[in-house]
């Protein structure tokens, strides 16, 4: 049996979408995500729900090694998003990371074109905790000052992988970060820094 998407697909999509956008709008600053699904393991509610609410037949989704190892994951994302799924992080409008301690580094995306920079992959991870206040110190637009955030597990050298994100703004990817229940951005105009 696969499993339901949104009980209430427009008022649940939209719910998500401005969390979402509201998140990449305010770096660092946690939203609350509350979508009420039960996906596939190890696919967690707050993925399906980004993915579900962003993902279509012209977004090919790329899936980190434990969720493509699922064939029911897979499933899942091509039922309920048509979305094609690709084995190329650099041809994928979305990545779906559930084990960020091991993702590909960040080159391994797409960053976007001069042209075209809304061409990158958004890469959208499942951390186990989002926490404001306390972590990385993060600058840039859509902060005032700065802000704090900690995010775990993360990259190794997190920080360093940001920065080269970075670097050749306006291009570069841009990380959409959940844990249970809520949902935060870093848009790849954001600085971060150790805490």
């Amino acid at each position: 049996m696969l499993a339901p998407g949104f009980a209430d697909p427009v008022h649940d999509a939209q719910a998500t979408f401005r969390a979402v956008m509201d998140a990449l709008a305010r770096p660092g600053l946690p939203r609350t995500l509350t979508p009420g699904l039960n996906p596939p393991a190890p696919l967690t509610p707050e993925l399906a729900a980004v993915a579900l609410t962003l993902a279509d037949a012209d977004t090919p989704v790329w899936l980190d090694a434990g969720l493509a190892a699922s064939p029911a994951v897979g499933a899942y994302l091509r039922f309920h998003t048509g979305a094609p799924l690709t084995e190329d992080p650099a041809a994928a409008a979305f990545a779906l990371i559930s084990d960020p301690a091991r993702c590909p580094p960040l080159d391994a995306f797409a960053p976007g074109t001069p042209a075209y920079p809304d061409t990158s992959t958004t890469l959208v991870f499942a951390l186990e905790t989002i926490t404001a206040g306390e972590g990385l110190c993060l600058t840039g637009p859509g902060i005032r000052g700065t802000a704090r955030v900690a995010l775990a597990p993360l990259p190794e050298g997190f920080v360093a992988l940001l920065a080269g994100n970075r670097a050749d703004f306006p291009l570069g990817v841009d990380l959409i970060l959940t844990a249970p229940g809520r949902v935060a951005g870093l848009p790849r105009s954001t600085a971060a820094t150790e805490g």
